[in-house]
C-alpha cells in the first residue's frame, strides 16, 4: 500500500491519509441530500415535458453511487486526494434551464451530460485540457487557490447561516444570529480552531464531531428542530434504488435544434472545463503535489477521471460529477495521496444505504472547516506578484469574483481575459501564451452568452 500510493515518499502516513478521507467525507456530505433536492425540485416536485418528476430515494442512491465510484477511481489511477460529487451550479443548470426552461425531459438532459462529458474526455486525451493548465502563469494559478480559499470560506458561513442575502446590501449577518444554529456554528469553529492551533492530529472531524453531538443535544433539548437535520433518524439503514442508472436519451438535438443545443453543451462544458482545473491545481498546490513550476505532475489522469465522472453522472441521472473543493478540507488534515480518497468513496457508498446517518450532520458542524481550510488557502495569495499590476489586477479579480459571483468558473475568466488584454495593451503580447489568448476568447463568449 505504502509502495502503491507512495504514502512515505510524500511525507504522509496512513492516519493522516484515513482522517483526511474521513474528514472529506464529512464536509461533502451534504451533496447525498442536496443533489436529490435540486434534480428532484423539492419540495414540491420539478417536472419536465413529459410530466416526470426524478425520485428523489433514488437520487439519493445515484448520487452516492457515481461519487464513491470516481472518487476511487480517482484515487487509484491519479494517486491524488481529490474526491469527486455531482457539482453543484451544474444540476441547477440541469434542472431549471435544460428542463424547466427549454423543455427537455430528465433523460434528454441527462444526455446533454453526458456529451459534455465525453467533448471534455477526447479535449484530455488529445492533450489540450493540460496544455491549458500549464499555459496559465504562475501568479494567475496562485489566485485561483486563494480564490477558492475565499469561496469555500463563504460557502461555510452561507452553509452555517451566519452570512445570508442582505436587505439593502449584498450580503449580510443573519437576522437569526442569536439563534442555536449559530452557536453551534460559532462552538464547533472555536473548537476546531483552538485545535488547530494546538496541532492536534484530526482536528478537523474531531471539530465536525463535536458539532453534530451538539446540535443533536441541542434539538433533543429545545422545544422543535432548530438546527436543520440534527436529530438522530428512526430508521439506520434504507435500501438502495438503482431505477435512474442509465436513463439517459441524446434527443437534444431534435428537440430543440443544432444550434441551440451546441450553445447548452458548450456552455456547460465551459463551466466545468475551468471548475474542474482551478479547483484541482488549488489542492494540489495544498497537498504539495506542484512542481516549481506550479504545475501538476498528476494533471492529465486527475483530468481523464474528472471528465468520465460527468460521463458517468449523466448516464446515471445524477448529472455531472466534478472535483469537490471540499477535498481541502482533507488536504488540511494531512491527506496527500489517493489513499485518502479510497476511505471517502467507500464512505459514499456507505451511504447509499447509511444516508440516513449521513443526514445527521448539520452544516453548523462542516461549516467551520470549510471556513478554517478557507483561511489556510489564501496564504497563496502571497506568491502572486503585486508589484506588476498587469498580473496584480488578473490575480484580484480571479480571487474577488469566485466568492462575489459563487463561481469558480467565473473568477477563472475573468483574471485569464484581463491578463491576454492587459498584455496586449502594453505591448507584451509575447508574454501571453496563444492557448491562453483562445481561452480568453473563449470566454468573451462564455460572459456574453451567460454563464452556468
Amino acid at each position: 500500500m505504502d509502495r502503491f500510493f507512495r504514502i512515505s515518499e510524500r511525507g504522509s502516513n496512513l492516519r493522516a491519509e484515513v482522517l483526511g478521507g474521513l474528514v472529506t467525507f464529512a464536509t461533502m456530505a451534504y451533496i447525498v441530500a442536496l443533489n436529490p433536492a435540486i434534480l428532484g425540485g423539492l419540495p414540491k416536485g420539478l417536472k419536465d415535458s413529459a410530466g416526470h418528476v426524478l425520485d428523489p430515494t433514488q437520487l439519493v442512491t445515484v448520487t452516492a453511487l457515481v461519487a464513491g465510484v470516481m472518487t476511487i477511481l480517482m484515487g487509484l489511477f491519479a494517486n491524488v486526494p481529490m474526491a469527486l460529487a455531482a457539482g453543484l451550479g451544474v444540476n441547477a443548470f440541469v434542472a431549471y434551464t435544460l428542463v424547466a426552461g427549454r423543455g427537455l425531459t430528465w433523460p434528454d438532459a441527462m444526455g446533454v451530460i453526458v456529451i459534455e462529458g465525453a467533448v471534455m474526455l477526447v479535449l484530455v486525451l488529445i492533450g489540450l485540457r493540460e496544455a491549458i493548465a500549464n499555459a496559465i502563469p504562475d501568479s494567475l494559478k496562485r489566485a485561483i487557490g486563494a480564490g477558492i480559499g475565499l469561496f469555500i470560506a463563504l460557502i461555510g458561513l452561507v452553509d452555517g447561516g451566519i452570512v445570508v442575502a442582505g436587505n439593502g446590501t449584498i450580503v449580510a449577518l443573519s437576522d437569526h444570529f442569536r439563534s442555536w444554529g449559530t452557536f453551534a456554528f460559532v462552538l464547533t469553529l472555536l473548537v476546531t480552531a483552538i485545535l488547530m492551533a494546538r496541532n492536534v492530529p484530526g482536528a478537523l472531524l474531531i471539530g465536525i464531531v463535536v458539532g453534530t453531538v451538539a446540535s443533536i443535544i441541542i434539538n433533543a433539548a429545545v422545544d422543535g428542530t432548530p438546527i436543520a437535520g440534527a436529530t438522530w433518524p428512526h430508521k439506520v439503514v434504507s435500501a438502495p434504488d438503482f431505477g435512474l442508472v442509465g436513463d439517459a436519451r441524446f434527443h437534444v438535438f431534435s428537440v430543440l435544434g443544432w444550434g441551440a443545443a451546441i450553445g447548452l453543451i458548450l456552455t456547460v462544458l465551459m463551466a466545468n472545463f475551468f471548475d474542474a482545473m482551478g479547483t484541482a491545481l488549488a489542492i494540489g498546490r495544498r497537498a504539495d503535489l506542484v512542481d516549481d513550476q506550479g504545475r501538476l505532475p498528476q494533471m492529465r489522469n486527475v483530468l481523464i477521471v474528472e471528465s468520465l465522472g460527468a460521463v458517468a453522472g449523466g448516464a446515471a441521472s445524477a448529472s455531472s460529477n466534478t472535483i469537490f473543493v471540499e477535498s481541502t478540507a482533507g488536504v488540511a488534515q494531512g491527506a496527500k495521496t489517493g489513499l485518502a480518497n479510497i476511505v471517502t468513496g467507500v464512505l459514499f457508498l456507505l451511504a447509499m444505504f447509511l444516508s440516513p446517518i449521513v443526514g445527521v450532520i448539520p452544516s453548523a458542524a462542516t461549516g467551520p472547516a470549510l471556513v478554517i481550510v478557507g483561511a489556510l488557502m489564501i496564504s497563496q495569495a502571497a506568491g502572486i506578484d503585486w508589484d506588476d499590476m498587469g498580473m496584480a489586477i488578473p490575480a484580484f479579480a480571479t480571487m474577488a469574483l469566485m466568492p462575489f459571483t459563487y463561481s469558480i468558473a467565473n473568477g477563472v475568466g475573468a483574471g485569464i481575459v484581463l491578463y491576454v488584454l492587459i498584455a496586449l495593451g502594453r505591448g507584451r503580447w509575447r508574454d501571453v501564451h496563444p492557448l491562453l489568448a483562445v481561452v480568453g476568447a473563449f470566454f468573451v463568449w462564455y460572459f456574453l452568452r451567460g454563464v452556468v
